[in-house]
């Protein structure tokens, strides 16, 4: 009895924008608080942005990279080596929200979080590397902001620098949240209705 083999178009729906926006959600709640220190840290504040970190950047980052792997691996409906990497960085990424927001509902030491920045800050030039080699240049903005989150984490986590760490940090928080939106609008219009974002 000869096996049934199942085989599915190649789409060209890749959930990036979910990641996207997201991350850059999770980055806009947080880099103002950190820059201009408004919402003040509370108890209270510190539960509602450990929600938001865990369903936004978190859970919509883990679900779009799991997404995009399980397409390229087992169903085979996504093309292009550099998905493999996308897949990769937004599972990651999204495991670490997950983490993050529920270390702050729980009121969780972000002593820890600075030696967690070294392995991100790395994963993220791992993102620079291949982007940049296959030219998708605003992504490659990306990853260069985000190793800029990291670096400044280091620092921040350590209560080293303070109060200019957290300033840095909730900057590049900031303009790399600006960043994503970009890429979540130019994502969604280029496949929606054929505009010609670069993304």
């Amino acid at each position: 009895m000869t096996p049934t083999v199942f085989s599915f178009p190649t789409s060209a729906y890749v959930p990036l924008g979910l990641a996207f926006f997201g991350l850059g959600t999770g980055y806009l709640i947080f880099g103002p608080q950190e820059l201009f220190g408004f919402p003040a840290k509370s108890e209270a504040t510190e539960i509602s942005n450990g929600w938001w970190g865990f369903w936004m950047p978190g859970m919509l980052q883990f679900l779009c990279g799991t997404y995009i792997l399980v397409g390229l691996t087992w169903f085979h409906v996504f093309k292009g080596a550099p998905l493999y990497a996308a897949g990769i960085e937004t599972t990651v990424f999204g495991i670490h929200w997950l983490a993050m927001g529920l270390s702050r509902i729980r009121g969780g030491s972000i002593v820890p979080n600075g030696f967690m920045s070294v392995a991100f800050f790395l994963v993220a030039l791992l993102g620079l590397i291949v982007f940049s080699h296959v030219g998708d240049t605003p992504v490659a903005w990306l990853f260069i902001g985000l190793m800029a989150v990291y670096f400044f984490e280091f620092f921040y986590c350590f209560d080293l620098f303070m109060p200019m760490s957290r300033r840095l940090l909730g900057l590049v928080h900031t303009l790399t949240g600006l960043l994503l939106m970009y890429l979540t609008y130019g994502i969604v219009l280029n496949l929606s209705i054929g505009a010609h974002w670069t993304i």
